[in-house]
């Protein structure tokens, strides 16, 4: 059975600033929000990128995630999208076009 790799994150500190970030984003509490800032961007869940471009997790989590270094960035991503598949199916069915892959 395959088992993920754990990396050592070179930079606690930065990493821990977008973690918290993001974590924050998909908190039961604020989760409705975040999407629907999402869905008025007109982007996708899953384009982190663009999410972060958009400065929908705030500016401070863009500017550190772009002074990791890659490795970080890799598993910020699989932390991001983990969040994003995690969401409430209720709240995913309200989202839907932000979960939609087309």
């Amino acid at each position: 059975m395959y088992e993920q790799p754990i990396l050592p994150v070179k930079d606690p500190a930065t990493f821990g600033e977008v973690k918290a970030a993001i974590e924050d984003a998909f908190a039961p509490a604020h989760a409705p929000a975040f999407l629907k800032r999402i869905d008025g961007a007109r982007l996708r869940a899953r384009d982190f990128e663009e999410v972060l471009d958009e400065g929908l997790l705030g500016v401070t989590a863009a500017n550190a995630y772009r002074n990791l270094q890659d490795g970080d960035r890799g598993q910020i991503r699989e932390l991001y999208l983990r969040a994003v598949e995690h969401v409430a199916p209720e709240l995913r069915a309200k989202f839907l076009k932000v979960y939609a892959y087309y």
